[in-house]
């Protein structure tokens, strides 16, 4: 993107609000369970520190996942490839990988299949944003902050070519 503007879309405030609502979900749902959530970096990092505050459960466990789809442009290249897997052992464990937005669905979907084989007892997604434009498969998201229908999003995590993850707002990429 030669030249951006950016346009505040979800403020700090609304995301906060949000995080809590989503924890309180888990929690009403999940809340006697061991939980671990799987944060997928390096977007999810911190939207993944403020739910885990907010959850407020002593038996929450935390581990990452490392996937590549998109590299340094602003679509993906559909193929979704692991660069770090998780550690913690999740057979018969509450699993709830964390993502900071499915757009196309590839990546949930790999990691949904790969993470089955670990064999949680509950596998689960949770999405800060769900974006359909460009949705090429379907996939289950049980918990969802925000959906936003088109645009590019960088911010609280977010980034295009490692740039604008530090905004604490989300914010839609416009070209000049």
């Amino acid at each position: 993107m030669a030249e951006e503007g950016l346009k505040l879309l979800i403020s700090p405030s609304e995301i906060a609000s949000k995080v809590s609502e989503l924890a309180q979900r888990i929690l009403a749902d999940h809340g006697e369970d061991e939980l671990v959530l799987v944060g997928t970096l390096k977007g999810s990092f911190i939207f993944l520190a403020d739910l885990v505050r907010a959850l407020d459960k002593r038996d929450v466990f935390i581990d990452f996942v490392r996937v590549k789809s998109y590299g340094y442009s602003d679509t993906s290249s559909g193929e979704v490839v692991i660069t770090k897997d998780v550690e913690l052992p999740l057979e018969g464990k509450t699993v709830i990988i964390v993502e900071d937005i499915v757009d196309t669905g590839l990546t949930v979907k790999f990691l949904l299949e790969h993470l089955k084989l670990h064999r949680p007892k509950v596998l689960k997604v949770c999405a800060l944003i769900d974006k359909k434009e460009r949705r090429k498969v379907d996939v289950p998201l049980h918990y969802v902050g925000f959906v936003v229908e088109r645009g590019f999003l960088v911010g609280y995590g977010l980034d295009y070519a490692e740039k604008y993850r530090h905004l604490p707002g989300v914010y839609e990429v416009v070209k000049a």
